[in-house]
């Protein structure tokens, strides 16, 4: 499909902004990367051979029974016995030196006698965001070979957790910040459009639900209903579409009188087709002016809530959470150094990006 003449120009003048272009490039590729976590980062193969069949583990659940093991719980991976069963075609002797037939099959002088020896295609980092490290000492570990990021207090390897976190925190970020700008837009317009009593309810009922303390409800919401990722989105909605409704009101309001919209009003045009038609465009360039700000601010909120201990369930992979372990292990600069620069780089980017779009809807900007 097309781009119409008015949305060439705007592309042209985000590409010519090099500093947005550049941001929007490495962004895409870092979240398109995160966006494949589990081929990066996994304590589970990507691909199986046993015995002539194919397995994938990462989507599949599979006994150990199925290669050849004692137990109906899901295989452990990196378990040597599982991993000499796999590869030996699943023979007894793996049960006494699992370790020795293992360097055997490496070394290619081990003999199958009888069964096709298996194979497994492992992720560049062969742990998940929850998967516990075999590393000698106390944790947290420092940053060797195994682990390039070390790992935290609870010996999980960090870059693994950094990957993961990554793609939590932007996902989050993308279905807050759309669904509240959507809210904050559609309400700002009705008030500006309409103004009078409606307008007048509306900035009250703002007025009151923007001076509630969403921290302390999201809090007890938590202690009630237990913590959980839907539930914090859910939250962090209610609080955040009154950020856009004060400046979408105010470009309503002073667009409503002009000239092209009495003209739309005369030729008997609807409301809303003059509302989000004709009307919402002229607004956007101050719209995209205050968007890198809620982008910024879930973020923050995600990050803030997950460090006070109050965010998402502690088993999942938070950035905030790896931010509270860099304060509690000051003897492990490797995690305060991950967190600020994973934090420093993703709000960068954003901001960059954001900022790129901004100029773009303006057509005053141009760029050389």
């Amino acid at each position: 499909m097309a781009l119409s003449p008015l949305n060439q120009r705007r592309w042209r003048n985000f590409r010519r902004n090099g500093r947005a272009f550049w941001s929007l490039i490495i962004f895409s590729v870092l979240f398109g990367l995160s966006l494949f976590a589990e081929f990066i980062a996994n304590d589970k193969p990507i691909l199986v051979k046993y015995r002539g069949e194919f397995y994938t583990p990462i989507f599949n659940f599979y006994p150990e029974t199925e290669f050849g093991g004692d137990f109906q719980t899901e295989a452990i991976y990196r378990d040597p016995e599982v991993q000499c069963l796999i590869g030996s075609g699943g023979i007894e002797d793996c049960f006494d030196d699992p370790e020795g037939i293992i360097d055997e099959i490496n070394a290619g002088t081990y003999q199958a006698d009888g069964f096709e020896r298996g194979w497994a295609i492992w992720p560049l980092i062969p742990y998940s965001f929850n998967t516990s490290v075999d590393r000698p000492g106390a944790a947290p570990l420092p940053p060797n070979g195994q682990n390039l990021l070390g790992t935290d207090d609870t010996k999980r390897d960090v870059l693994a957790r950094v990957i993961y976190g990554f793609r939590l925190s932007i996902l989050f970020t993308l279905m807050v910040t759309g669904a509240a700008s959507i809210i904050g837009i559609f309400a700002g317009a009705i008030q500006g459009f309409f103004g009078g009593w409606l307008d007048l309810v509306f900035q009250r009922i703002i007025e009151i639900w923007s001076a509630t303390p969403s921290l302390y409800v999201i809090i007890i919401m938590f202690a009630i209903l237990g913590r959980s990722f839907w539930l914090l989105v859910a939250l962090m909605i209610l609080f955040s579409w009154t950020g856009l409704v004060g400046v979408v009101r105010a470009e309503f309001l002073r667009a409503r009188n002009l000239e092209y919209v009495r003209a739309a009003r005369a030729l008997g045009v609807g409301n809303m087709t003059i509302m989000f038609r004709h009307m919402l465009p002229n607004a956007m360039v101050a719209t995209l002016t205050f968007m890198p700000f809620i982008v910024t601010g879930t973020i923050a909120g995600l990050a803030s809530l997950d460090f006070l201990g109050f965010g998402l369930p502690s088993s999942a992979p938070s950035l905030g959470e790896l931010t509270l372990q860099a304060k509690q292990n000051l003897q492990a600069p490797w995690l305060a150094f991950t967190a600020f620069f994973t934090f420093a780089i993703m709000l960068s980017l954003l901001v960059f990006i954001f900022e790129g779009v901004r100029d773009a809807f303006d057509p005053r900007k141009t760029f050389s």
